[in-house]
């Protein structure tokens, strides 16, 4: 069987693998103050261009949603998201769990507009019962969303101008973050990013790394008390040197970058065999995963060889479904599933 339903179905890059095993006896002090962390903070800083940021390391997605979340929102504040947001659909209600709401808006690409906020701002503040609603106290946005589209800098230009505007806290999830900056269509940098939102995390799980989230706070405001935070909510790893390193070795010569602009090309020549196979694409995307509506049919003698993800039906006898390339993928596979494709 030869996968492509998900981007984290490897292991990690031999070069994390190596200068894992090179440092394994090395003894560090724990819970990310060692040096790796250290060297890691540092790259991650000089990646965002001189942002006067405070970088942190968790281990996963969920967690690192619900920790950012909670340590910025009062306790009768809730996050406005797409309806196809992460933290709305995939992550079992842990949002909820921590107490907070999430304000789900509606979104046909998995992306939201500045307009919608405050739109939603406006209809809470203009409820004569707002005292008994939940206040929308944060906006939360994925580069790249669900749908493996992307926010343009002018969009994030205008979702930073509405919230700053209106007070609210705006937070990106960057779980597939390395390919959202090297699709063909991306005009944003880390610095950008840095520079437009308060807070957001660079994602290692689906990029490269064995596992591991990277925390980038860049409002003084919620700099504070943060690592207190981590370890209330379980995610202060006593041997924080392994996310140190991988992070290190992912932005040491580019390879966080490299390893992105692998998956994306690779998914570039999916999605051209998905048109000129005559497929429509469900959503515009220039990321990693890839999302061709196709013959309930086709799809059935595609899965005797290959996994893939359903997404969603699209009428009695088609199906959207998504192929997802890894930094790991081989060019090899692609060239035969392309083959099969064709063969259809």
């Amino acid at each position: 069987m030869i996968r492509f339903e998900s981007d984290y179905l490897e292991g990690a890059h031999p070069l994390i693998l190596k200068k894992l095993e090179e440092t394994n006896f090395e003894q560090t002090a724990g819970y990310g103050t060692d040096p790796f962390c250290a060297g890691a903070r540092e790259r991650i800083k000089e990646a965002c261009e001189g942002a006067d940021v405070e970088v942190h390391f968790l281990v996963g997605g969920t967690q690192t949603n619900l920790t950012v979340i909670s340590s910025i929102l009062r306790p009768h504040q809730g996050v406005l998201a797409a309806v196809t947001g992460h933290v709305n659909v995939h992550e079992t209600g842990a949002i909820e769990a921590v107490g907070h709401k999430v304000l789900a808006l509606a979104s046909e690409d998995g992306k939201i507009t500045a307009a919608q906020v405050r739109q939603a701002y406006e209809a809470h503040w203009n409820d004569g019962s707002h005292e008994h609603i939940v206040q929308p106290g944060m906006v939360y946005i994925s580069q790249p969303t669900e749908n493996g589209t992307l926010y343009g800098k002018a969009e994030l230009e205008a979702m930073h101008d509405v919230c700053q505007e209106l007070g609210l806290a705006l937070f990106l999830d960057g779980a597939r973050m390395g390919y959202g900056l090297m699709a063909e269509t991306n005009d944003l940098t880390l610095g950008d990013i840095a520079g437009l939102v308060d807070v957001f995390y660079i994602g290692g799980t689906k990029v490269g790394a064995l596992f591991g989230e990277a925390v980038v706070i860049c409002n003084p405001a919620w700099k504070k008390d943060f690592r207190y935070l981590i370890k209330q909510k379980g995610g202060m790893l006593a041997k924080g040197r392994l996310l140190g390193i991988q992070f290190d070795t992912l932005f040491t010569d580019g390879l966080y970058y490299e390893i992105s602009r692998h998956a994306d090309e690779l998914a570039m020549r999916l999605r051209e065999a998905f048109l000129k196979k005559g497929y429509k694409l469900r959503y515009d995307s220039y990321t990693n995963q890839q999302f061709p509506v196709m013959p309930d049919a086709h799809i059935d003698r595609l899965k005797e060889k290959y996994s893939f993800e359903f997404w969603e039906k699209a009428d009695d006898s088609h199906s959207a479904v998504r192929f997802c390339t890894s930094w790991a993928t081989k060019a090899e596979a692609v060239d035969e599933l392309i083959h099969d494709i064709e063969l259809l």
